[in-house]
């Protein structure tokens, strides 16, 4: 279906997210534009409320009260609690709301938006009525071209986690020469949204679509929304876990309203289901078109294919280990440690090789094969034959293989971080913790904390032991 009602409804520049519009129209998850002034959000968000003909409540977030949503309270002597005089702007026969300026709303206001976003409530009190609710702002700090909007400040995390879909609107410059000339149009100005129903008919159809779908969704959509989630907070980009299902709904509504290729429509639905996009700074497109195609990927591949994808995902060390000691094909897993070896960091791969070795030396071709445990050895072995005591005295001798451990001046820059983790430990674990720290010193990988480093290697070594392969410690 190639979507056109935006157009039909005098609104230009949007074609490329009107998926995206629709979407948000079929689930009734909230919608917030982000965009320079004049982009057309407030015109699109009211046009619609037109073209659906519903009771709609246009509010400036930067001038309400909160008695404009409420109205009057006054005391019920009926019941004895308080009841509230509505008015013509009130809340309560809202079929759709569009909060304008929502990021230069007042810290107290805003906190009270999030029950009336997420939940369809005020004060507690369900708005029975109530179908959409949308939100409008200008972009918070300073762009790229110098401007800034006074009292525009980033929205607040929580509150724009509570949008389905965050679109960042196109400026004039990023409009094609026909949207130019149809805005550039006068004639246009004042249009009441009427479509002889059409909008209307599509979005009843369409939600009656993804009520099925979500009844059963496809499990191509929840995996992706899975694997997408965690490739991107492994780079930095934080997914949280009610994100991830609202990802899903959204990929699952977006199928309901458009026939795009469905790659095409879950990368489209991925850039715009980001609350990031609220914030100063800049999301990463090469970090969102990589994590796409990571789990894009990952959605077509089957057996062994994808459970070494699946490892490579684990979101830690301790997770990989516990992936990797239930692999069942010992070749499998063995390219999954020459894979994970040849990427991982000094520290990482230090840490991974010195927990998973001697107990897999003491299993053979149970987990993975002699290549791998090779490769496994050329790290581990080297850190299991140091010697192990520190006295952090004289700085000439070498801290390998020789009798009585390393010796380093005391005034050496991580003594103050490393022995105090040392000074807690006692008997095997402080002989691990110093193996591992004094090798790390050595290739000069001491960046990282000790304490986090011992803590590390343990949460490893204990999911060795946990599923029950044999180990040396």
């Amino acid at each position: 279906m190639k979507n056109q009602y935006l157009k039909e409804l005098g609104v230009f520049g949007y074609a490329p997210v009107e998926p995206i519009i629709l979407a948000a129209l079929a689930s009734g998850d909230p919608l917030l534009l982000v965009g320079k002034a004049g982009t057309g959000k407030t015109f699109l968000l009211n046009s619609l409320s037109e073209a659906l003909g519903l009771v709609h409540r246009h509010y400036n977030a930067s001038l309400i009260a909160f008695d404009d949503l409420v109205g009057f309270p006054w005391p019920d002597e009926k019941t004895g609690g308080i009841r509230y005089i509505e008015t013509p702007a009130t809340v309560w026969q809202a079929e759709s709301v569009l909060v304008d300026e929502i990021n230069r709303c007042k810290p107290e206001h805003q906190n009270r938006l999030f029950s009336l976003i997420q939940e369809r409530r005020i004060q507690g009190l369900k708005l029975e009525k109530l179908r959409y609710r949308w939100a409008a702002m200008n972009p918070a700090g300073v762009d790229q071209d110098g401007e800034s909007y006074n009292g525009c400040e980033p929205l607040d995390p929580a509150l724009a986690d509570r949008f389905a879909f965050v679109v960042n609107v196109a400026d004039w410059s990023e409009l094609g020469e026909e949207d130019q000339k149809l805005i550039a149009d006068p004639r246009g100005e004042g249009v009441v949204s009427r479509d002889r129903c059409g909008l209307a008919a599509f979005v009843e159809k369409a939600k009656a679509l993804l009520e099925e779908k979500t009844k059963n969704p496809p499990q191509a959509v929840l995996e992706y929304s899975r694997i997408v989630a965690s490739t991107l907070g492994q780079a930095g980009l934080r997914i949280s876990p009610r994100r991830v299902r609202q990802i899903a709904r959204n990929l699952l509504a977006l199928e309901c309203v458009s026939n795009l290729p469905r790659e095409q429509l879950f990368r489209l639905g991925l850039k715009w289901s980001l609350p990031q996009r609220t914030g100063q700074e800049k999301i990463d497109e090469a970090i969102l078109a990589a994590a796409h195609r990571s789990a894009w990927d990952s959605v077509g591949v089957v057996g062994e294919e994808k459970w070494l994808h699946d490892f490579h995902l684990q979101p830690n060390l301790p997770r990989k280990i516990e992936h990797l000691l239930a692999c069942t094909n010992p070749d499998t897993g063995t390219i999954a440690v020459s894979q994970f070896l040849a990427t991982a960091s000094v520290h990482d791969g230090a840490v991974f090789a010195f927990s998973l070795f001697p107990a897999l030396l003491a299993n053979p071709g149970k987990v993975i094969g002699e290549e791998g445990i090779q490769d496994l050895g050329r790290i581990a072995q080297e850190i299991l034959h140091i010697e192990t005591t520190l006295t952090w005295r004289n700085a000439s001798k070498n801290p390998y293989n020789k009798p009585g451990g390393g010796r380093y001046e005391e005034t050496h820059p991580h003594f103050a971080t490393i022995n105090p983790v040392l000074k807690k430990l006692t008997g095997r674990r402080r002989e691990r913790a110093e193996q591992i720290l004094i090798h790390l010193f050595v290739k000069q990988k001491t960046d990282r904390d000790p304490a986090a480093t011992e803590l590390l290697l343990n949460s490893c070594i204990h999911r060795v032991k946990k599923l029950h392969v044999a180990s040396t410690r």
